[in-house]
């Protein structure tokens, strides 16, 4: 048996926050963002996905499995997919597990149920990415308000008879030391909640606290250009494929400034290259999921039978993997 994508779907917040026309804005391509009110969390947006996907006639009692992607879970404990299991009314038979990772989230989860289905553990697996990382950020640090919004996806990944995977060509990376690039300082061991508050401005007006999101843009930027290339060959070099064989490359969408200069530095002027983060903004591990499920409303799924997925960011971190969308039905 072999794992497939046949449904996804996205879920965003109803509140909208237009970002100020500016040199900023038109160079990362990002206009608008859903940001989740007071009261809404990662799981809520996680259930509107979920109820989306089976509204398309899915079965929720053939749901095995579930797996969360999230960075900004309900609680330190317990598990945000054991209290997803119990909200989805899904069979108290499933397996459940949260995984803590950003921008490489959706390639690492498909990794993993691949990995339970082709391994005859699980046969239909509700892959699911939640973030609202609007909560992390300081409304006064415009060096990463602009650039961030929420959002949930729900992707159901199923145990399908054919010959080939539709997840190929798993590729991972780690550089731990690059970890102080993007963080959130205070809220679990290291730093708990309750040491006192620390404000700084940057050099350019920005303000935020050890409580609040802190990236340094330049680095994370250097970091992709140096490991997405290497990652895209390397796949290529696994599968035995050229550029050329490929239909479509979907990378995380950071925004539009950076996904033009991998492209550029990947050779990839000439391919079907996706770049739309205008009306999300950066939804972490959310981005690629939507991508696809924008993409599958644009081309058929017949012509999308070597999608190269890419992500990459906090951790630091990257994956990337080739997936058949061939069975994808929306």
């Amino acid at each position: 048996m072999k794992a497939y994508i046949t449904k996804i779907t996205y879920s965003l917040p109803e509140t909208v926050e237009i970002n100020e026309i500016n040199r900023l804005t038109k160079k990362t391509g990002i206009y608008r963002r859903h940001i989740c009110n007071s009261r809404e969390i990662a799981s809520d947006l996680a259930i509107k996905a979920a109820n989306k996907l089976f509204d398309k006639g899915i079965d929720k009692t053939k749901i095995d499995f579930i797996i969360l992607c999230t960075q900004s879970p309900d609680y330190i404990l317990p598990t945000t997919a054991c209290i997803l299991q119990d909200k989805l009314g899904l069979n108290k038979n499933s397996g459940a597990f949260d995984f803590n990772l950003g921008c490489s989230g959706f390639v690492y989860g498909l990794g993993i149920a691949k990995g339970l289905i082709e391994s005859g553990q699980a046969g239909y697996i509700l892959l699911i990415t939640a973030e609202t990382y609007s909560k992390y950020i300081n409304s006064r640090d415009n060096a990463v308000k602009p650039l961030f919004g929420d959002g949930a996806t729900a992707c159901l990944i199923e145990s399908r008879k054919e010959e080939e995977s539709g997840i190929l060509g798993n590729v991972f990376g780690t550089d731990g030391s690059g970890a102080g690039k993007l963080i959130v300082p205070v809220g679990a061991m290291q730093e708990r909640f309750g040491v006192p508050e620390k404000e700084t401005t940057d050099k350019y007006g920005n303000i935020r606290t050890n409580y609040n999101l802190y990236m340094d843009g330049a680095a994370i930027s250097q970091f992709a250009l140096e490991v997405v290339p290497k990652t895209m060959k390397t796949i290529l070099k696994k599968m035995n494929l050229s550029k050329t064989e490929i239909d479509y490359f979907v990378f995380h969408q950071a925004n539009k400034f950076i996904l033009e200069f991998l492209q550029q530095k990947c050779e990839l002027l000439n391919c079907h290259f996706w770049n739309d983060a205008s009306e999300y903004g950066n939804t972490v591990s959310s981005s690629i999921p939507i991508a696809l499920t924008d993409l599958v409303q644009k081309e058929p799924v017949e012509k999308l039978e070597k999608v190269m997925l890419i992500g990459f960011g906090v951790g630091l971190s990257w994956a990337g993997c080739i997936v058949n969308l061939k069975l994808l039905r929306n």
